[in-house]
């Protein structure tokens, strides 16, 4: 007796829609001044995903409030020499000073603690000076750093650990580093060193725990800039292709041609990954560009699951959208 062949299709899963953006508000900005005056709240925060105009919105905050200076939090803008990939933009800035920007040599390793001691030495120096502090940028892990309360030990090397994970896979890592709480940003993500390396320190902080010390802020005003899906789609693709044209590739090759070694630039993630390897052949102008974009809008999503989980941390983040 034959068989008949089970030939039954299955049905599609159907994919969930997107989550709805967050309601935005009407932000008064007399009232965060007058605020920030009365020590209500010492610190302003500017967040939001790549391409929602968070820089211009931050800059025009500062201007508005007379003495507003500027933190960036940005992982890869603490870079010389990676200016456009990074986004600096440092012609929006003008008059308004800036800081955490420009501080470190490009083939450098600058990590969170690093960046945490800068970023409360430049914010006491801002605060004793009189001025109105604005942390600006898309790195919800260093802006939680900055403003939720805990200090960063600085992570021995565990060699037995390291030698321990080498033996997985990419993807299982991942899921291991996902059990510690919200996934960091895309450059991490693309490199197993870096993953390995996040999942170290997540698991020494897990058995080390500490409590804050040193001049942080405690009352930071978390605004955020939003801009539609479509918009920040058109937004990424229209800045990706500005910045390819407008040097990006030549900056690249700059930076190899000063001795920075390929793999360090990968190591930075999204633009100095894929034209570093354009520039070295591996990708097409074409592949490289469709690959850039797609990790791009990834990247900003993943920026939005972050944002989205700190309010389920119960941070108050007033949403406002940016034309």
């Amino acid at each position: 007796m034959s068989r008949k062949p089970q030939n039954k299709l299955r049905e599609a899963i159907p994919i969930p829609p997107p989550a709805p953006l967050p309601e935005p508000e009407n932000i008064d900005f007399g009232s965060i001044f007058n605020e920030y005056a009365s020590g209500a709240i010492d610190l302003i925060v500017v967040l939001g995903p790549t391409a929602s105009g968070k820089t211009r919105y931050a800059v025009d905050l500062a201007r508005k409030c007379g003495n507003g200076e500027i933190l960036s939090a940005d992982s890869r803008q603490v870079y010389r020499g990676m200016d456009i990939g990074t986004g600096k933009d440092l012609n929006e800035y003008g008059d308004v000073p800036y800081h955490l920007i420009d501080i470190v040599p490009a083939g450098t390793r600058f990590d969170l603690y690093q960046w945490q001691q800068a970023f409360e030495y430049a914010y006491k120096d801002i605060r004793d000076r009189g001025k109105t502090p604005i942390l600006c940028g898309g790195t919800g892990l260093y802006i939680q750093a900055a403003t939720c309360g805990y200090t960063l030990p600085q992570v021995p090397p565990d060699e037995k650990l390291r030698e321990e994970f080498e033996q997985y896979d990419t993807e299982i890592l991942i899921a291991k580093l996902s059990g510690y709480g919200p996934l960091p940003d895309e450059g991490v993500l693309q490199s197993k060193r870096r993953i390995i390396r996040a999942l170290e320190v997540a698991i020494y902080e897990r058995e080390h725990p500490v409590k804050r010390t040193g001049f942080m802020p405690k009352n930071p005003y978390y605004i955020g800039t939003l801009v539609s899906r479509e918009e920040r789609v058109a937004r990424i693709d229209r800045r990706l292709d500005e910045r390819l044209a407008g040097g990006m590739i030549e900056e690249v090759k700059g930076l190899l041609d000063s001795g920075i070694m390929a793999e360090d630039l990968v190591y930075y993630g999204l633009e100095y990954k894929f034209v570093t390897q354009y520039v070295l052949g591996i990708l097409t102008f074409e592949e490289m560009r469709t690959l850039l974009a797609n990790a791009i809008h990834q990247f900003a999503k993943r920026q939005m699951t972050w944002f989205r989980g700190m309010e389920k941390d119960n941070i108050k983040i007033h949403w406002t959208e940016v034309l």
